[in-house]
């Protein structure tokens, strides 16, 4: 992206009204395309949904306090994770099932990340195969969903190495699933040509969410020791909220910890996934990465978790609806998007890089 349309999101403006100039512009315009079923799946939450409306909410308990008399020509948003640098400090989170926006799915998210340098993280659940998602030439992660049968994790392990894949996100807050009651109110049920790629399928398991495979019904130290002992490749361990369980996880052989709360999607009233972010990123003390997820909407979200001590962020429901709305290119305009704030928020606020970023650029406020 040039300078110009970095410091001037005019660069990306509508190109009618109704176009998206912001991530949240995207769910009216996707659920307005998408059958209501699906509609619910991708944007509903557990229960009451509480931890769903915190975890955007709680950006906004947050205040910056810029600095000024600062050179940020030339600023630079690239971060290092896991050994390699990155455009951005921003990637996709693992999510199941893209064909339900579009025919592409996860394929046409991956092309996107190809193109903008962007790691793409495919879930066990997503309805792309992993190879299919590997031979776009994306960055790429694959999440793991601990099933019953090890030899089913080792061949998914196995497949990904083969594939090229840099990293493991070991997803362990969801042995079984939160009750998503806009499921329950819709009657969602997966769409029979959308399938679960990368697993067996056939009779409904747990809500029609995953298909024939069995997936452990808890998720303990004892799987990831497996996970860390069975792959190559370095080990995220995704859904911490608790500095204990940061610190537990990286004495096991994690790479990384990713602090997330599932989108609001397992435990209602959960801690908002930035509320947690700084006692973990303490408890870690610079031992691996912190990543977080659930609730970036905005550039200065971004620049938020990232003064509270994150390496990056995941991206979660605004990919689903942007590729809803346009397929490949809304997603590259998501993408766009966000880069064009996260430039301005690291200009307005005074700094050159994200390396520049610490605690002292934010207050926060009461309430």
């Amino acid at each position: 992206m040039s300078g110009g349309a970095i410091d001037q999101l005019d660069g990306l403006g509508p190109a009618s009204g109704d176009d998206p100039i912001r991530l949240a512009d995207f769910e009216a315009l996707a659920l307005a395309k998408l059958p209501a079923g699906s509609g619910a799946y991708y944007s509903g939450a557990a229960n009451d949904e509480v931890t769903l409306r915190d975890n955007v909410a709680a950006f906004d308990r947050w205040r910056f306090v810029p600095r000024i008399g600062v050179e940020i020509q030339g600023r630079d948003a690239s971060v290092e994770v896991l050994g390699r640098r990155w455009p951005s400090p921003f990637m996709v989170a693992p999510m199941a099932l893209h064909k339900l926006a579009d025919p592409a799915g996860e394929v046409a998210v991956a092309r996107a990340c190809a193109d903008r340098g962007l790691v793409f993280c495919l879930s066990t659940v997503g309805s792309a195969t992993i190879e299919e998602v590997a031979a776009t030439g994306a960055a790429c992660w694959f999440q793991l969903y601990v099933l019953d049968d090890e030899g089913r994790n080792r061949e998914l392990l196995d497949r990904a190495e083969a594939s090229g894949y840099e990293a493991i996100v070991l997803t362990m807050d969801a042995p079984i699933l939160g009750r998503r009651e806009r499921d329950i109110r819709t009657g969602f049920a997966r769409p029979q040509e959308v399938e679960y790629a990368n697993i067996r399928r056939g009779s409904l398991k747990r809500g029609d969410t995953y298909g024939d495979d069995e997936f452990k019904s808890s998720n303990t130290w004892d799987d990831l020791a497996w996970v860390v002992a069975h792959t190559r490749l370095p080990v995220v361990v995704k859904g911490v909220l608790h500095p204990d369980d940061a610190v537990r996880a990286l004495d096991l052989g994690a790479a990384a910890v990713d602090v997330s709360n599932h989108g609001g999607r397992q435990l209602d009233r959960s801690i908002a996934a930035i509320d947690a972010l700084p006692a973990v990123v303490d408890a870690v003390a610079g031992r691996a990465p912190v990543l977080m997820d659930s609730g970036i909407r905005r550039g200065t979200d971004v620049l938020t978790a990232v003064a509270l001590g994150a390496q990056g962020v995941m991206l979660g429901r605004p990919i689903l609806w942007s590729l809803a709305w346009g397929g490949e290119a809304g997603v590259a305009r998501a993408f766009d998007l966000l880069a064009a704030e996260v430039h301005l928020a690291l200009g307005l606020a005074g700094l050159r890089s994200f390396g520049d970023a610490a605690r002292d650029l934010l207050e926060r406020v009461p309430g």
